[in-house]
C-alpha cells in the first residue's frame, strides 16, 4: 500500500473487534478483518496486528473506534470484556494524530442513512421507510449485549442519540414474561432488558423457561432454525416477542415515528424466525397507543459491517 494518509476504523464489542482501513475523504472502507477480543490483552495488540497484516508500516492519520459501552471523558471500560482504553492512550500507543471513541450505536445510527436499501430488511409495518427524512429513528440491537440508540434529523442536519437503554429494567407483558422475570430476579436481582435480549440473554431465557442448564446461544438459534417444533424454537420465539415489546417501548420513549431499526449479530442469522414471530404484534400492543406504533416501520440491518461504515462516516466528517 502507498504511504498516503489513511484512516483506521473499528467496531469493538465484548466478543469481536473488527478493523478496517478507511478513506479520509469518503466513507469507503477496505475489506474488514475480525479479531477475537479474548485472544488479545488489549486493543493495541489487535490493532497493530491488523495494520501489519495490511502491510501498513506508518500510523493512521486519524481513527474512530465504535465501542460497546459508554464513553466517558474519552475513555471506555467494556462491560462484557476486560478491555479498557482512552483516546489519549490510542494516540500515544498507535502514533495517531487524532483518535475518537464513540458508542457503537452512534456508529450504527450514522450508518443507517448511508446503507443501501437492500441492507435494511422489512420486519412488518409500513412499506415506506426513508432514513434521510426528518424525524427520529430508534435503534435496538441484541448481540453480546443490548444496544439502544437513535438518530434525529431536522432540515438536513442529524444527531446520533446515545444511550444505555439496554440496561433499563425489563417489564413483563404477559404471565410467561412475569414467570421469566421472577426466575431471573432470583439469579440477578435487577433484571435489565439485556439479561434477556442478547446472546447470554438467550441462554438466560432457556434456563428460566426450562429450569435446565442451557446450551450455547448459537446452538439455541441453530436448533430453532432447524426444528420449528423444538423447545429452542419456543425460546427463540419468546426472545423475538420480548424484543417487540422492548422495541415498542423505545419507540414511544424516543418518539421514533420515522422508524425502528434492529441491529446486532443475532437477528441477521434468523430473519425468517423473526418475521414469523410475535415481534410485530408485541411491538404494536401498547393499548391506547397501538395506532401510533402501527404506523412506525421496522427494519433489520443485514449489512455485517454497518458499525464500521458508520465509524467511517464519522471519520470523514471530522476530517472535512
Amino acid at each position: 500500500m502507498t504511504s498516503k494518509p489513511y484512516g483506521l476504523v473499528a467496531d469493538i464489542g465484548g466478543t469481536h473487534a473488527r478493523f478496517a482501513v478507511a478513506a479520509l475523504e469518503g466513507s469507503a472502507i477496505r475489506e474488514p478483518r475480525n479479531f477475537a477480543v479474548a485472544d488479545y490483552q488489549n486493543v493495541d495488540d489487535a490493532a497493530r496486528e491488523f495494520l501489519a497484516e495490511e502491510g501498513l508500516t506508518h500510523p493512521p492519520e486519524a481513527l474512530v473506534f465504535a465501542v460497546a459501552g459508554p464513553v466517558t471523558d474519552g475513555r471506555i471500560h467494556f462491560t462484557n470484556s476486560g478491555w479498557a482504553f482512552s483516546e489519549s492512550e490510542l494516540r500515544e500507543t498507535l502514533g495517531v494524530k487524532r483518535a475518537r471513541l464513540v458508542n457503537d450505536f452512534e456508529a450504527q445510527a450514522r450508518a443507517v442513512a448511508v446503507l443501501k436499501p437492500a441492507a435494511l430488511v422489512r420486519i412488518g409495518g409500513p412499506d415506506a421507510f426513508d432514513p434521510k427524512a426528518d424525524g427520529t429513528i430508534a435503534l435496538v440491537g441484541p448481540g453480546t449485549g443490548l444496544g439502544v440508540g437513535g438518530l434525529a434529523r431536522k432540515d438536513g442536519a442529524s444527531i446520533a442519540l446515545v444511550s444505555e437503554g439496554g440496561h433499563a429494567g425489563f417489564a413483563p407483558a404477559d404471565e410467561t414474561d412475569a414467570t421469566i422475570l421472577e426466575a431471573l430476579r432470583k439469579k440477578f436481582g435487577h433484571v435489565s432488558a439485556e439479561r434477556l435480549l442478547s446472546g447470554p440473554g438467550l441462554a438466560n431465557l432457556f434456563e428460566a423457561m426450562s429450569a435446565k442448564t442451557p446450551p450455547a446461544p448459537e446452538e439455541i438459534t441453530a436448533r430453532a432454525k432447524s426444528d420449528p417444533k423444538s423447545f429452542e424454537a419456543e425460546v427463540f420465539a419468546r426472545f423475538c416477542a420480548i424484543l417487540g415489546s422492548v422495541a415498542g417501548d423505545i419507540a414511544l420513549i424516543l418518539g421514533a415515528r420515522a422508524g425502528v431499526v434492529l441491529a446486532g449479530g443475532i437477528l441477521p442469522n434468523a430473519i425468517a424466525l423473526l418475521q414469523a414471530s410475535g415481534f410485530r404484534a408485541r411491538f404494536e400492543d401498547k393499548g391506547r397507543f397501538a395506532d401510533y406504533l402501527r404506523a412506525i416501520p421496522t427494519r433489520l440491518i443485514v449489512e455485517p459491517h454497518a458499525g464500521l461504515i458508520g465509524a467511517a462516516s464519522i471519520l470523514r466528517d471530522a476530517h472535512q
